[in-house]
């Protein structure tokens, strides 16, 4: 099924689509805000969504003040799905849309934490320390759990520019559906920490995680030999990245496995471009660069958009692809002692080959897991196949965390 032939869009839509399986989504709703966009017309997409996400949360507001909790998180949890779909095409929108991000993105936010207050077992806020400041976090008791009690827990990383709201829908669900603990964070990066705090990507997640692990081991509710780690889309490096160092989990997963991040940005690239990179010609990438943008303005803004998190301060963009290059595996998988499950989706879309790739480099307990189109769960983390591909991750981490 392809509603777009625009890509981006398409994609968009199949997670939209794929967040109903955990009421994150209503189908009718996605579909109907789908069909009043033109393809590729990024403003009626950024439009079009704050719609659907504004009515969504009126009914959330109008629910809880009535005392409706249940109807309260259902649209709320919805909202957040739309707003962070909304802003997914912000790069490509006109200036006006764009200028709107923060306040877009704290919409979300704002739906997403009265999910977290408001369900059943209300989440928990949590700080992590970190360096000189810390990042937020959000616990959840499994539903059957009574408050302190020890339970194996799942951590969910997330990716580039994922909603926190998401890792509901990638694992947060399916960790609370097996009676586990299970937790999220905003690293470096990674939403209010890079909207809020003006935090960066680093390449040594250890760095992250560790501390995270740290905050966690020390809670008398989580069961120390029984935590996992779910790295999801840019997750898939860090998470692996973070195990050459940090070896307290019980099990992990990557989806997809990646090795090397920047190539996702040089696949695009022509080939001389991409020889200047490897021969540090600055001036000449940059010239070659600076001209596609006048070209095509919309680079301009997607670069911006991509780089914002690495905080690379420069103009040159010569310079943004060579920090981004420093996020790759470069022999640091040989120390890896966890067991580590790989997802293989088929026509992954960012990084191809790369969890066989990473697969087949690994020295210790590992476990690849294809996904094809036959059964419906192709493309970058499987966005249309919740239930299949949370059986086969699941099943295996059970395994692990008995």
């Amino acid at each position: 099924m392809r509603h777009f032939r625009d890509d981006d869009f398409q994609f968009g839509l199949e997670l939209a689509l794929g967040a109903a399986y955990h009421q994150a989504a209503d189908i009718g709703e996605v579909l109907a805000t789908a069909d009043r966009i033109k393809d590729g017309d990024s403003d009626a997409w950024v439009t079009e969504w704050l719609g659907t996400a504004g009515i969504c949360r009126t009914a959330g507001e109008q629910a809880q003040n009535a005392g409706r909790k249940v109807s309260a998180v259902s649209a709320y949890r919805r909202a957040a799905t739309y707003y962070a779909t909304a802003i997914a095409q912000i790069p490509r929108a006109a200036s006006g849309q764009a200028a709107r991000e923060l306040e877009i993105w704290r919409l979300q936010r704002q739906c997403w934490d009265r999910v977290v207050d408001l369900q059943s077992v209300a989440g928990e806020r949590v700080t992590i320390s970190y360096e000189n400041t810390t990042l937020p976090g959000y616990f959840f008791r499994a539903r059957d759990a009574a408050p302190g009690e020890p339970r194996p827990l799942v951590v969910m990383n997330n990716g580039s520019d994922g909603a926190t709201s998401q890792m509901w829908v990638e694992g947060g669900a399916a960790a609370a559906d097996r009676g586990y603990h299970w937790m999220t964070f905003d690293g470096p990066g990674q939403q209010a920490s890079l909207y809020e705090q003006e935090l960066f990507f680093r390449p040594d997640w250890e760095a992250v995680l560790t501390p995270v692990l740290d905050s966690m081991l020390a809670r008398p509710d989580v069961d120390p030999g029984r935590v996992a780690v779910i790295g999801v889309s840019q997750g898939g490096y860090w998470v692996p990245r973070a195990l050459a160092f940090e070896h307290r989990f019980a099990a992990a997963v990557a989806d997809p496995g990646v090795t090397d991040v920047s190539a996702s940005w040089t696949r695009s690239l022509p080939e001389m471009m991409r020889k200047q990179l490897r021969e540090g010609d600055r001036a000449a990438f940059d010239r070659e660069l600076h001209l596609a943008e006048l070209l095509s303005p919309g680079i301009a803004a997607t670069l911006a958009y991509r780089g914002h998190p690495y905080g690379v301060a420069s103009d040159s963009r010569h310079e943004l692809y060579e920090t981004v290059a420093a996020y790759r595996l470069a022999g640091q998988e040989q120390q890896i002692t966890t067991p580590l499950l790989i997802t293989d989706p088929e026509a992954e879309q960012f990084w191809p080959g790369q969890s066989r790739e990473l697969f087949s480099r690994l020295p210790g307990p590992k476990h690849l897991v294809t996904f094809t189109a036959h059964e419906g769960a192709s493309r970058h983390c499987e966005p249309m196949a919740r239930s299949l591909r949370e059986s086969r991750v699941f099943d295996w981490l059970e395994e692990c965390l008995r």
